[in-house]
């Protein structure tokens, strides 16, 4: 058994105003989406109002205290980004809109420029839409190749096999994702970009579903880039950051113009603005991005590596439970060590929609269908799943409640 930790769930929840929420039958709200979106703590929606109410004004542009005070808020987020990641400096941190937008930024500011008719681009069977779909259209464009790691039945790699396939010369860049939405597999990034990097390949990490979850350290892992949400990390919709080594930033065209990321614009010409300003063109979403703020202080004060435990602590009782369950599928990892607190399933000939909505009337919230993976989904041999994904402020009662209605399930089905 791993050891408790030193999060006090009920306390944290006292935090979060919609989990006092009652849902309909009287049921008591027990969110478990967690890898799509998270819930905000008071601290994150008081942040937003107070920027709103006190000092609402644009950035960068203007003298006057609101301004100053603004800019020197957003400013401040990005700083506490690169320290939370480790980034050498807050040059490096990039403000997008999400992380579907971060990795269109590459594809589309850095692939492009270095991809031609004989290269390709890496990715796995385990990747999530937002890390196919932009390397589809890069490579479509240019008539390049995007080629696929195989995964085992857990969603493991071979490192041999990546190992062999960094070897081809045509390679021009690697990006996976560092833990599967779906399947929870965290893969072994640190070895694979160290690999990649003996090939002078780079290598993006998809971070979605790692930064929220665990420390990640962008120097230890010598990653060339990193994406990864905000708001699945207790902070705002709207928000992504684009991780970034300086020198390839500085070489990399910018990706959308206009304000802010111009230094001087004349009739024919324009130069453009110093890192990180050069990527952020327009008014930005200032709100938000103080809101994330707040979010990294919560985070931080519970401590990663307390997160991190309490999560594979609470996804080990949970696997054991539904493991009672006959008729239960379970995809991925079984070690709790190597996933993440994501867990899918299928329980019997139940489609994932209809479980959903029976447990919907438990007041249990949760993800069915492809989870914007329908690559896996064909390696699996499924057309959709069931999905429970945990957080800092899920407990073991509710992962009773969710045994007792998947039960009610089986026998509503009568397996």
């Amino acid at each position: 058994m791993l050891q408790s930790t030193t999060i006090d769930v009920e306390k944290i929840r006292e935090d979060f105003p919609i989990l006092q929420r009652r849902l309909k039958g009287g049921h008591k709200l027990i969110y478990l989406d967690n890898a799509a979106t998270t819930q905000k703590p008071r601290a994150v929606i008081d942040s937003i109002s107070n920027y709103y109410m006190n000092y609402n004004s644009n950035i960068h542009r203007a003298v006057h205290q609101l301004a100053e005070e603004a800019t020197f808020a957003y400013e401040e987020v990005r700083r506490k980004v690169a320290k939370l990641i480790n980034a050498k400096s807050a040059d490096e941190i990039i403000f997008t809109r999400n992380a579907t937008e971060s990795i269109n930024l590459v594809a589309k500011c850095w692939a492009r420029q270095h991809l031609s008719k004989r290269n390709s681009v890496l990715i796995t069977e385990i990747e999530h839409h937002s890390n196919i779909v932009p390397w589809q259209l890069v490579t479509g464009e240019v008539g390049a190749s995007l080629d696929y790691l195989n995964i085992g039945e857990e969603g493991r790699i071979d490192i041999e096999d990546f190992s062999q396939k960094v070897n081809d010369p045509d390679l021009k860049l690697v990006s996976i994702s560092q833990m599967s939405n779906v399947l929870g597999t965290i893969l072994p990034v640190k070895k694979m970009t160290k690999l990649a990097h003996e090939k002078n390949v780079p290598m993006m990490i998809d971070a979605a579903q790692s930064v929220p979850h665990m420390k990640v350290d962008v120097q230890d892992l010598d990653c060339d880039f990193m994406a990864f949400s905000a708001h699945k990390m207790l902070g705002p919709t709207g928000v992504g950051i684009l991780y970034a080594k300086r020198e390839i930033l500085e070489e990399m065209p910018p990706f959308i113009g206009g304000g802010d990321m111009i230094k001087e614009v004349h009739k024919q010409t324009t130069s453009f603005n110093d890192l990180p300003y050069k990527f952020e063109a327009g008014t930005p979403n200032i709100a938000d991005v103080i809101g994330f703020g707040a979010a990294i202080d919560y985070l931080n004060t519970l401590g990663f590596e307390n997160i991190r435990e309490h999560e594979m602590q609470i996804t080990e009782y949970a696997l054991e439970r539904m493991n009672e369950l006959q008729g239960i599928t379970i995809y991925g990892p079984k070690v709790t060590k190597e996933r993440g607190a994501v867990i899918s399933f299928n329980l019997g000939d139940i489609h994932p929609h209809d479980l959903a909505t029976i447990l919907n009337d438990f007041g249990i919230a949760m993800r069915s269908g492809h989870h914007c993976a329908q690559v896996l989904m064909e390696r699996l041999d499924v057309s959709a799943t069931s999905r429970v994904s945990f957080y800092v402020y899920n407990s073991k009662d509710e992962v009773n409640i969710l045994i007792d209605a998947l039960q009610s399930a089986r026998r509503l089905f009568g397996l």
